[in-house]
Parts: C-alpha cells; structure tokens; sequence
C-alpha cells in the first residue's frame, strides 16, 4: 500500500539504456529525454564536464584534459561512475519537483530498465547498482526484445509466436516470444556501431580516407542501405585526412559504395536471425511465417534492410513505428501494468 501511494506522489520512469542513445519514458507524460549516450569528463579530476548531445559534440576533438567517450559498450556497463553520473543527470531533469516550496522533494521513482538479453549476471547488477545510486527506489530490468514487442504492440501473452529483431547500436537482440516470454533468444554483439566501422574502414581502404566515428555514423544515415531501393542513387560527400599525405581530403560517394561497406554487418545480424528460426519449434514458426518479423532498434532504419531479410528469409518483414523508441515504450507501458512487469522482469532490487 505504502508503495502504490509512492508511486502517486513519484515521476516512474522507463529507461532505455542503450549503448548510442539513452531515452527515458516519464509515466502520464511519455517520452521527455532522448539524448546520446556519451559522457565528458576531466581526466584527472573525474569532473563531469557534459552529458548528452553536449558531451557527443565533443566526440573527437578534446584536449588531453577532457575525454569524451560513451559509458557503455555493446549494450553493458563499461565505465559504471561515468553510467551512474548520466543517470543522474536524466533522472533528475525530470524528476526535480516543479515548486519545491511546496513539494520540497519528491519521493524516488520506480524505475523499468531496458537490457540485452545476454548479459550476464555482474552485467545485470552493475546496471542495477548505477540506477539505484542515481536515485530509483526500485530498479527492475526487463530484456529489451521483450520491452521491444511490448512497445511496437506484439500479442506477447498469445498462444500465437512472435519474433521481433531490435537492431541497436551495441547489439542486435533477436527473440521468438509466446506466452508471456522468450522461447528462443540470441543476442549478438553486431549492430549500429559495427556498420559505423565499416563505413570507417571501407573509406580507408577504398579512398585513403581517414574519417571519424561522428562522419561514418552521418554517412550511414543519409546514404546508407541495405537494398536498391531508388533508380536515382543518393550521393553525400564525405571530408576526413588523406592517409598518404596527411592533408585534407574531400570525396564524393554514392549509396550502392556505402551499400557495399554496410552488406557483411547487416548478413551477420541475417544470420542470427536465421539461426534464431532454426532453434524455434515448429508450431511457432508457422505463427512467425504467417505474422511475420517485426523490426525494432535505429538499424530497422537503414532503407531497404526490411526488404533484404525478406528475401532472404523468404517471409513477411515489417518496421515498427518509430523502431528507435519501441524499448522505451514498453518499459513505459509496463509501469501501466504491474502485474505484467512483475511476471516477465528478469531482476528487480528496491533500496
């Protein structure tokens, strides 16, 4: 009881800690924070300097003072102050009390977690430890192929299968779902940032050009595919230092070059999708010919990648609305549905 009138008095909150974005849902309200997942601080001092879309700006061009770097690696925790510093900055810029002479503090929020489905457990708890050291009262971590098919509207509680590929920017969760949970999962730690490498290394080797991660990942968004999908090819000019003679260097590129850099990262995640079907029992894989496969995650974004996994799969594929925010959005439908939250979480820890 003492929980539920908390829960009226706090802002709950659902959380998508992802490895290039962070978004957080807010309960009655939606989604008030998109920002990106990197972090800046003084090198001796530890100092916060930025966070955010502040902090990514910075992204390869600080001082030897300040380092700008993501906290998180491959979907997990991998500098735990500098997650738990982001945290606390997202979780009171929408949980300060709006007249604090009034409400001079709110009460901590129950907060619903995102996570790969392949972590491990230090990972789980690490996660768990930076969220309730940012100021939850509750942290409950929900895998996120199963946040991703609450948020793009999948009947996870049918008897029916459903399969659901969120392709992030540290992995690419791919899970069959029936009655309330996963039946077959795989996580592979492929996805957004390794087309941003490969974009990288296809300029270098290719073009002599050496680029930054900020120029490959606006490469990738403007002209990147994944199958013909226009008669007329986009082309982007791309500006980084020549290899040879360590000038500057501007060329021009055409999206079926870009198509090629992108083809062996996006077949991985092919591959794990259909290593994915053949681990599925046959009942539910009728379910996913006849439903088909529902993508998730910023990589549903890359044009024609819905296209391409259809004709390799050889089965309907379709993007859900706003695929990079269907994580968020189920951990903010769960905090609607306790009961729910309370069944499929996989950890879940109060202060």
């Amino acid at each position: 009881m003492f929980d539920f009138f908390l829960g009226l008095l706090s802002h709950d909150l659902g959380i998508d800690l992802g490895t290039a974005n962070t978004l957080v849902y807010v309960k009655g309200k939606g989604i008030a924070i998109r920002e990106p997942s990197v972090v800046a601080r003084h090198r001796k001092t530890k100092k916060i300097v930025a966070i955010g879309r502040e902090a990514k700006r910075m992204l390869g061009k600080t001082p030897q003072t300040i380092e700008a770097f993501r906290p998180l690696k491959d979907g997990v925790i991998a500098d735990f102050d500098a997650a738990a510093a982001m945290l606390t900055h997202y979780i009171k810029l929408v949980h300060e009390s709006p007249n604090p002479s009034i409400f001079p503090k709110i009460p901590r929020p129950r907060v619903v977690i995102g996570i790969p489905s392949g972590v491990t457990e230090v990972e789980r708890r690490a996660v768990q430890e930076a969220a309730i050291m940012a100021g939850a009262r509750e942290a409950i971590l929900i895998e996120e192929p199963m946040a991703g098919a609450i948020g793009a509207g999948l009947p996870i509680q049918d008897s029916s299968g459903s399969f659901i590929c969120d392709i992030g920017g540290g992995t690419s969760e791919i899970a069959v779902l029936s009655l309330g949970g996963i039946v077959v999962n795989r996580s592979i730690r492929i996805a957004g940032d390794e087309m941003d490498e490969a974009v990288t290394n296809f300029m270098r080797l290719k073009y002599s050009l050496l680029i930054g991660e900020q120029t490959a990942e606006a490469v990738k968004i403007a002209i990147g595919s994944a199958y013909p999908t226009e008669k007329v090819e986009r082309q982007t000019v791309v500006r980084g230092r020549d290899i040879e003679r360590g000038l500057p260097k501007s060329i021009r590129v055409n999206e079926s070059e870009i198509r090629e850099a992108l083809a062996p990262t996006i077949h991985e995640i092919i591959e794990g999708i259909s290593e994915t079907i053949e681990e599925t029992p046959p009942e539910l894989v009728s379910d996913i010919v006849e439903h088909g496969i529902v993508l998730a995650g910023g990589g549903a974004l890359i044009r024609g990648i819905d296209k391409l996994i259809a004709n390799e799969m050889k089965m309907p594929v379709w993007v859900t609305d706003d695929p990079q925010t269907a994580v968020v959005r189920g951990c903010g439908k769960l905090l609607d549905d306790i009961s729910l939250l309370r069944k499929i979480n996989v950890a879940a820890r109060k202060i």
